[in-house]
C-alpha cells in the first residue's frame, strides 16, 4: 500500500466508459508455399515428425492400456492415460521457437508439450551438450539403458527423452523422474520442461511463480503454462492471472527489474472438460479468449489460435514472445484444438456425436500437414513413410526395454533408505542459492531503523538481577523473526518475501516492519488477497532456482490454498526423482481473540502431510534459530507463529537472543524445565501453561516437572523424550490443537510403542477442544490451561492429595463427548 499512489476521487468517480478492442481470433494467412522459403524442407519435417512421434507414443499408451499389447509385446498398464491424440500440432508449434531457457508447465494431458519440448531442445543443444545432460542426469541410468541404440548424439538424446518417458510411466526406476512422478507428472529441467500437474489448472499459479524469478533475478527466458479450456473455472487459475498481471510489476519496480511478467497463459481448448463442455453448457464466456480482457488494459494480449495448423501456433508463439521480450506480459492464448480419444482410455465419448468426430478428423493436424508437404512438393509420401516407419520401430524397441524387468527395474518401496524415501526430502543447507551474486539491499544493515531500535533493548527477558523485563524493554518473538529474516536477505539475492500487506505496513502482527527501509521491491512486495497465488507462485519461484518466504496472514486460511500446500508443495521435490529442491518457507499464524475462522492451531494437519517440514518455536531464541535455519535449508517448512507469542521475550536462555547468526535445528525438541516426576512434551504456546503447572506441581505438591518444548512436529527427534521417560516414567503431551487427530496423539501412540518399557502409567494427550474456536472471552475454555494438566495428572497418572479436578476429564465425559463429535 504504497503512498505514492494516491486514489483521487474526482478521477474515480467520472461518469465514463470502460472500452474493449477487438481481439484476434484465427488470423494466421500465410500461404504454405511462403512458410518452405521461411522454414526450409528440414524445419518442416521435423515438425512432421515431432508430431508423429507424439501420435505413436500416445497411440502405444492407448493400446497397452485398453488391450495390454504393442507391438505384440503384452505389458498391463493399469495406470492414467490421458492423452492428447489430435493435439499435435499445439504441443509441436510452441516448441519449435523455446530454447532451454524457455520453461513449459502442463496438464494432466502433457505427454505431447512434454515430447516436443523436448525434441526441441535436443535440436538446439550441441552434441557435448547433451551427452552432459545425460551423463549428469541421475549417474547416466538411463543413459546406460539406449546408449547401444543410437550413433548419432542426437537420436541417442531422443531415445533418451522416449525412453524416459514411457519407463516413467510404468514406474522404472529409470524413468525420467526415477518413476516417482508418473504419467501426469514428469519433467525434466535441463530440457526446459517443469512439472506436469494431475490437478486442473494448478500449473497456473507455479508457472506464474517461474516467471516471477526470472524477472525478479533477471534471468532469461520466457515461461509458458499449459492448461485445459476446463481449468477457466478453478480459482488457481484465476488467481494466477491476478497474480501475473499485478500492475506494479510495470510501475514501482525499479528500471532493472521492471516489466510485466514474462508469462503465456496457454489454454489448450479442446472444447470438452472431461465430459462437461464449457463452449455452451458449463460456462458462459461463449469464447475463452474473451476472458483476457477482465485482468488489465492489454487485455493480456489475448488471441485465439488454430491449434490444428502448426505454422499458426508457431507463428503465434512468435509473436507474443516478442511481447513478452518488451516487457509487457503476461499474454493469454486460446490454442483450439480437438482431442480425439476420450478423457481416458474409460471414457467412450458417449457425450460426443460421431458425425463431430468424424469432421475433425478430417482437419487431422498430422494427415492436413503431410497433404500440404506432398501437395508442395516438399516431400513424396515415401518418404513420409520412412519417417513413419523409424518412428514406429523406434517406439517398439524402447517400449520392450521399458517393460522388460531387467532392464528397467521397480523400486522395491519396503527397503530402507529407498530412492523414494532419500527423494521426500533434499536436508541441505545453502546459505545462498546464487553465491556469485551480491544480494541487493536498499541501505546498509546497520543503518536499518528497526535494526537501531532492537539495539536499544535487552538480548533477555529477564534483567541480570532476576526480574523479569516489561516485553518493550527486550526482545520479543517478533523481533527475533525479522532478525533472521533480514540477515538471510543480505546473504541469499535469490530471497524475495511478499503476502499481504509486507510492505509498508510491516504485516499484520509487525514481523515484516523495518524491511521494507532495506529491501527494493522486487525483493519485498505486496501481493492481492490470493492465499493460493501466493503459495502457489513460491512453488515455481523455488523449483526454477529461488528462495521464497511468504505469508498467510492467520492459519486457518489454509483452506484457500488446500491444493498448493498438500497435493504441491509436498510433493514436487519426491515427484522430480530428488532432482529439485524446494526452499520454500511458509509463515503461518495461529490467531487469538478473533472466533472460529482466525483462531485454529492446523498444526496438526499439516504435520499429517508427508514432505512438509512443520516448525512451532514458542520462544525468541528459537525463533530466530528456527528461521534462520528454514531460510538456509531446501526443503519446505510451513512456519507456525503464534499471536499470543509475539510479545514474549526470552527467559530461558541465558543471555538471550545472540545477535549474530545461529541455527536450531529443525526436528530437534528442547529441555525447557528439568524434573524427576513426571515429562511434559509441549508444542507452541502450551509451553508457557505448561510451565505454569509445573510450578504449582512443585510447590503445591513436591512434584519435579520437566517440561520438554517440541519446538518442531516434523521431523521429530524422540529420543529427548525417552530419555526424560526413563527417568520420569510419566508423560503428558499438549498443543492447541484440536485434540481429535492432533499430532499429539501421533507422538503418544509412538512412544507407547517404542517407550512402553519406560512407562509408568498412560500416555495422556491435552488438546484444545473439538469446538469452533470461540470468541477470545471463551478462549481459556477452549485450548489446554495450567489446570488442565494438574487435571489429567490426577485422573490417569497418580491422584493428588486435597486435589479437585477443575473441569471433568474422567473416562465417561470423554467417552460422552466422542459419542457427539465434541
Amino acid at each position: 500500500m504504497p503512498k505514492n499512489l494516491p486514489i483521487d476521487p474526482s478521477e474515480v468517480r467520472k461518469a465514463g466508459h470502460v472500452e474493449f478492442t477487438p481481439i484476434p481470433c484465427n488470423q494466421y494467412d500465410r500461404d504454405f508455399s511462403q512458410e518452405i522459403e521461411s522454414f526450409g524442407r528440414e524445419a518442416l519435417l521435423n515438425l512432421y515428425h515431432d508430431m508423429r512421434v507424439i501420435r505413436e507414443f500416445e497411440e502405444m499408451l492407448l493400446e497397452v492400456s485398453l488391450r495390454g499389447v504393442y507391438n505384440d509385446i503384452e505389458y498391463r498398464h493399469r495406470g492414467p492415460a490421458h492423452l492428447s491424440i489430435g493435439q499435435e500440432a499445439a504441443a509441436v508449434g510452441q516448441a519449435f521457437d523455446l530454447g532451454v531457457d524457455d520453461l513449459i508447465f502442463g496438464s494432466h494431458r502433457s505427454h505431447g508439450e512434454f515430447l516436443a519440448k523436448g525434441l526441441s531442445a535436443i535440436r538446439k543443444l550441441e552434441s557435448q551438450q547433451l551427452l552432459d545432460v545425460m551423463e549428469g542426469h541421475d549417474e547416466g541410468r538411463i543413459l546406460r539403458v539406449v546408449e547401444n541404440g543410437a550413433a548419432a548424439t542426437t537420436d541417442l538424446a531422443t531415445e533418451f527423452l522416449v525412453y524416459g518417458a514411457v519407463a516413467e510411466i510404468f514406474h522404472r526406476q529409470t524413468g525420467i523422474n526415477a518413476g516417482m512422478g508418473g504419467s501426469m507428472h514428469a519433467f525434466f529441467p535441463p530440457f526446459g520442461i517443469y512439472p506436469n500437474n494431475a490437478i486442473v489448472g494448478a500449473s497456473a499459479d507455479i508457472a506464474t511463480g517461474a516467471a516471477l524469478f526470472k524477472r525478479v533475478n533477471v534471468a532469461p527466458g520466457i515461461v509458458i503454462c499449459n492448461i485445459g479450456d476446463g481449468a477457466t473455472s478453478c480459482g488457481p487459475v484465476w488467481e494466477a492471472l491476478c497474480f501475473a498481471s499485478m500492475e506494479q510489476f510495470r510501475t514501482l519496480w525499479d528500471e532493472e527489474h521492471r516489466g510485466g511478467l514474462p508469462l503465456i497463459m496457454n489454454f489448450v481448448n479442446n472444447f470438452y472438460a472431461m465430459g462437461g463442455q464449457p463452449l455452451g453448457e458449463t460456462s458462459g464466456f461463449r469464447g475463452l479468449v474473451r476472458i483476457g480482457a477482465a485482468l488489465n488494459p492489454d487485455q493480456l494480449h489475448a488471441e485465439q489460435i488454430d491449434g490444428c495448423n502448426v505454422l499458426a501456433v508457431i507463428d503465434a508463439v512468435r509473436r507474443k514472445m516478442e511481447v513478452l521480450n518488451r516487457g509487457e506480459g503476461p499474454v493469454l492464448l486460446d490454442t483450439q484444438v480437438y482431442r480425439h480419444s476420450g478423457h481416458s482410455p474409460s471414457d467412450a465419448g458417449s457425450y460426443r456425436e460421431k458425425e463431430e468426430i468424424d469432421a475433425w478428423k478430417e482437419v487431422d493436424p498430422i494427415s492436413t500437414f503431410a497433404r500440404s508437404l506432398i501437395e508442395h512438393d516438399v516431400v513424396g509420401q515415401s518418404d513420409l513413410d520412412q519417417i513413419d516407419d523409424t518412428i514406429a520401430s523406434r517406439m517398439r524397441r524402447l517400449y520392450a526395454k521399458a517393460v522388460d524387468l531387467a532392464e528397467s527395474p521397480r523400486e522395491s518401496l519396503p527397503v530402507r533408505n529407498s530412492r523414494r524415501e532419500a527423494a521426500m526430502f533434499s536436508n541441505q543447507r545453502l546459505e545462498s542459492l546464487d553465491p556469485a551474486r551480491t544480494p541487493e539491499l536498499s541501505i546498509p544493515h546497520e543503518d536499518n531503523p528497526r535494526v537501531q531500535q532492537l539495539g536499544r533493548r535487552n538480548r533477555s527477558g529477564i534483567d541480570p538481577d532476576g526480574t523479569m523485563l516489561p516485553s518493550n524493554r527486550a526482545i520479543q518473538v517478533r523481533d527475533a523473526i525479522f532478525e533472521a529474516v533480514l540477515d538471510r536477505f543480505a546473504a541469499d539475492p535469490t530471497l524475495v518475501a511478499y503476502g499481504e500487506e509486507q510492505r509498508d505496513w510491516g504485516g499484520a502482527f509487525g514481523v515484516s516492519r523495518g524491511l521494507t527501509e532495506s529491501l527494493p521491491y522486487h525483493r519485498l512486495f505486496n501481493s492481492p488477497i490470493a492465499e493460493g497465488a501466493i503459495i502457489g507462485t513460491a512453488i515455481g519461484y523455488a523449483l526454477s532456482g529461488g528462495r521464497a518466504l511468504v505469508e498467510l496472514m492467520y492459519c486457518d486460511f489454509l483452506g484457500r490454498c488446500g491444493d498448493e500446500v498438500f497435493n504441491q508443495l509436498a510433493k514436487w521435490q519426491a515427484m522430480s526423482g530428488g532432482i529439485k529442491r524446494m526452499p520454500v518457507v511458509i509463515r503461518l499464524m495461529v490467531g487469538s481473540m478473533y472466533g472460529a475462522q482466525h483462531s485454529q492451531d492446523f498444526s496438526s494437519i499439516c504435520s499429517h502431510i508427508p514432505g512438509l517440514k512443520v516448525v512451532y518455536p514458542a520462544t525468541p531464541y528459537d525463533a530466530k534459530g528456527l528461521m534462520n535455519a528454514a531460510l538456509t535449508g531446501t526443503d519446505p517448512v510451513l512456519f507456525f507463529e503464534s499471536q499470543r507469542l509475539y510479545d514474549m521475550t526470552e527467559q530461558f536462555v541465558p543471555g538471550g537472543v545472540p545477535v549474530d547468526f545461529y541455527e536450531v535445528a529443525i526436528g530437534e525438541p528442547d529441555i525447557k524445565r528439568e524434573g524427576d516426576d513426571v515429562t511434559i512434551l509441549t508444542a507452541g504456546p502450551t509451553l508457557y501453561r505448561a510451565i505454569e503447572a509445573a510450578e504449582i506441581l512443585q510447590q503445591e505438591h513436591d512434584i519435579s516437572t520437566e517440561v520438554i518444548d517440541a519446538r518442531s512436529l516434523v521431523p521429530f527427534n524422540f529420543e529427548p523424550v525417552l530419555e526424560s521417560l526413563k527417568k520420569t516414567g510419566r508423560l503428558i503431551l499438549s498443543s492447541d490443537a484440536s485434540d481429535r487427530g492432533s499430532i499429539m496423539h501421533s507422538i503418544a501412540s509412538r512412544i507407547e510403542q517404542i517407550g512402553f518399557d519406560y512407562l509408568d502409567g498412560p500416555v495422556v494427550v491435552v488438546g484444545a477442544r473439538n469446538w469452533i474456536a470461540p470468541a477470545y472471552e471463551g478462549e481459556d475454555d477452549f485450548i489446554p490451561v495450567a489446570r488442565d494438566f494438574l487435571d489429567v495428572f490426577h485422573q490417569y497418572i497418580l491422584p493428588l492429595d486435597g486435589y479437585t479436578p477443575a473441569r471433568a476429564c474422567d473416562p465417561e465425559e470423554l467417552m460422552r463427548r466422542e459419542r457427539g463429535g465434541v
